[in-house]
């Protein structure tokens, strides 16, 4: 029997699109492989918002050949849609698909390619801009497996920003329609599932791009507040967690909701990129920092124990040395409880990678380390406040013999004195706080 094995690098999306073609191997009758060795057909899923992730995509269909050299490897993903012929020319690769065509990869994946080794490589790229198809199957993370279902629901972007080659690969906003959002959600409630995570490329533009609902009068389009809140009202779901939404998107409302409902999980992340006018403005984004700041404030006057995250971008081109230290004490200022920190890396053919005043990498690395310093504080200082008191956590799991792994409501590491099940929320009295995780005892009934 035929076998595939499906690698997925870089983002949530990247790994959603990746179960997704793994439900559609398996729908044609194939079973998964342990490992690429072993695999008939190996996928590489790949990722193209940095140099290095090119670089690891390349690495990887070396590796594959030189370990599996009888099996097919077919390249999908962002490196593919960007760049097929540079892929193409690798030894060892039978088919590029790009995430044009990622929606029916399986229907691509031609057994005869592994009789006649001779055959040129297939490529199968269109114009992104004209895809409307929209990959949906919930993946799982590494660790919480049969604990956190991560759902697609939204794929694409619309925005334009100057250091971004996601629109160029990813093509338009899209959203899953609210019905097939509401069906995968029941589906993993009855699997027994209590928490799902929402996410998408610009998250908070799902429903924008939907035919106009009756849910309003006059009739407007649906906007992320409706599908949340009909998750919420439509489903039994214990937990609802939000992923990344942009700082536009966090209206009035969806604060408000969060706030509200026991049922949402305490946690928003909100990307920044820059803290400096300049830079923002030179990125493209489309809000200013006194904007952020405003968005970030009525988020924590709403919810004073919910985790806060954010992307930071440094080494920018054109980020001076005062630049930088508008945006360090920018993020010094704000109640962050966590920061994702990335160092610039230019992508072909989007306009930064034209900027003049190119930032040297030695620079941007140091502004990374302290920011990291800076990030690695806030969340110390953040996840201390919790120590004699108690919080709402999900078990996952993990057990070492000692303690059970689980996370808290607010999206922080907890380890939990003695075995516990997996899957089942439950208080803990926080007892310390050890490295970067806090360590408990849960509460009995």
């Amino acid at each position: 029997m035929a076998t595939f094995y499906v690698q997925n690098f870089g983002c949530r999306a990247t790994q959603a699109d990746g179960a997704a073609i793994e439900r559609q191997f398996r729908e044609r009758g194939m079973e998964p492989a342990a490992a690429a060795s072993t695999a008939t057909v190996v996928v590489l899923n790949t990722c193209t918002v940095t140099a290095a992730a090119d670089q690891d995509a390349r690495a990887a269909i070396r590796r594959a050949h030189r370990e599996n050299p009888g099996c097919q490897i077919v390249v999908t993903g962002c490196y593919a849609q960007r760049a097929p012929q540079e892929i193409a020319a690798l030894p060892g690769v039978t088919q590029v698909i790009g995430n044009s065509h990622k929606h029916n990869l399986a229907n691509f994946v031609s057994l005869a390619q592994l009789e006649n080794r001779e055959l040129a490589t297939e490529i199968h790229i269109s114009d992104i801009f004209a895809h409307t198809e929209l990959l949906a199957a919930p993946v799982f993370d590494a660790g919480h497996e049969r604990t956190r279902p991560n759902l697609k629901v939204q794929d694409g972007c619309d925005n334009r920003c100057s250091f971004c080659v996601i629109p160029y690969v990813r093509g338009q906003s899209r959203s899953l329609p609210l019905a097939e959002v509401l069906r995968e959600v029941r589906s993993l409630v009855d699997a027994g599932y209590r928490e799902v995570v929402l996410s998408g490329i610009n998250l908070g533009r799902w429903g924008r791009d939907l035919p106009h609902s009756a849910w309003g009068e006059p009739p407007r389009p649906l906007g992320f507040e409706n599908l949340v809140r009909a998750v919420l009202d439509k489903t039994s779901l214990e937990k609802l967690r939000i992923s990344s939404v942009e700082p536009m998107d966090w209206s009035d409302e969806l604060i408000a909701l969060m706030a509200q409902s026991p049922r949402i999980a305490k946690h928003a992340h909100v990307p920044l990129q820059s803290g400096s006018d300049k830079i923002l403005r030179s990125m493209h984004r489309k809000y200013r920092p006194w904007h952020y700041r405003e968005k970030i404030e009525k988020i924590r006057a709403a919810m004073p124990t919910a985790a806060i995250g954010a992307d930071v971008m440094v080494g920018f081109p054109g980020e001076s040395e005062s630049d930088f230290e508008e945006t360090r004490r920018f993020i010094a200022d704000l109640p962050f409880t966590y920061l994702h920190v990335f160092t610039y890396s230019s992508r072909p053919g989007t306009p930064a990678a034209g900027m003049p005043h190119q930032v040297p990498v030695q620079v941007a690395r140091e502004r990374n380390r302290i920011l990291r310093e800076l990030a690695m504080e806030k969340k110390s200082d953040f996840m201390r406040s919790f120590v004699d008191h108690t919080v709402d956590a999900i078990t996952l799991n993990e057990f070492d013999g000692t303690h059970t792994d689980a996370l808290t409501d607010n999206y922080l590491k907890l380890k939990l004195v003695g075995g516990h099940e997996p899957n089942r929320w439950l208080q803990a009295s926080i007892a310390s706080l050890e490295g970067d995780t806090l360590v408990g005892i849960a509460q009995t009934a």
